[in-house]
């Protein structure tokens, strides 16, 4: 079987590698310069993380079935794990059809993601809120959010390959409309429930945009360089 992507794709299918870079960059560097105020204890962005966790308990405290949703939202079909199957299907099919350099770079992608969010966490080494008042605890939880990045990876990937193999307008747009609402939904219920800060949700979200721009945009050259005939190493 021909791999399509070993053929030339459309126009419309062929994302340019810098303007993925360009994207990359400029998620990239408020990603890295919340990490910077994150990890130095930047007493305004404490204060604004406290002040956002306080005003989302006070509401959660009142409306237990709101939380019970949002704990299964957020422990079954917005878990982490739940999100990566996903990307494991598209990676299997990927392979299945023949296009076994975009499976691994996909799940290359999803793997880099998963050990990047854990070394941050691990280098910022910040505890949990404490349930039931996130308020009153004295440290902030991991930075960045794990639920919040791998949404935002696995939505963003999921819609890169949906985009590559040029599914139907009216797909596209349902596609489009759930990854909004799931990586959105993730950020919105790890802070309603008091797991997570406002800041390590938007690193979260833009250390995930940062590295799949990055992955689209590698990918796009790796692909130029072999229609131009060049070695596909870089």
């Amino acid at each position: 079987m021909i791999s399509p992507s070993a053929r030339p794709l459309p126009p419309d299918r062929a994302p340019s590698w810098s303007s993925a870079l360009g994207a990359g960059i400029a998620c990239a560097v408020p990603a890295l310069a919340l990490l910077v105020l994150v990890a130095v204890r930047w007493s305004p962005l404490m204060a604004l993380d406290r002040t956002v966790a306080g005003t989302l308990h006070r509401r959660a405290v009142t409306e237990p079935g709101l939380v019970h949703v949002n704990r299964i939202l957020t422990d079954w079909v917005w878990d982490p794990w739940t999100m990566r199957l996903l990307v494991a299907v598209a990676v299997v099919l990927l392979w299945w059809r023949g296009e076994r350099v975009l499976a691994g770079w996909v799940a290359a992608t999803s793997l880099i993601a998963a050990v990047l969010q854990q070394g941050l966490k691990a280098a910022i080494g910040r505890a949990r809120p404490r349930w039931p008042d996130p308020v009153d605890s004295a440290q902030y939880s991991a930075f960045p959010s794990g639920h919040a990045m791998t949404a935002m990876v696995s939505c963003g990937l999921l819609l890169w390959l949906l985009h590559r193999h040029g599914v139907g307008r009216r797909v596209w747009a349902g596609a489009l409309a759930v990854a909004w609402i799931s990586v959105i939904g993730v950020g919105v219920t790890r802070l309603y429930l008091g797991v997570h800060w406002m800041s390590d949700v938007l690193g979260g979200w833009l250390t995930g945009a940062a590295l799949v721009a990055f992955s689209i945009a590698g990918f796009a050259r790796y692909e130029g360089r072999g229609r131009a005939g060049l070695p596909r190493a870089p």
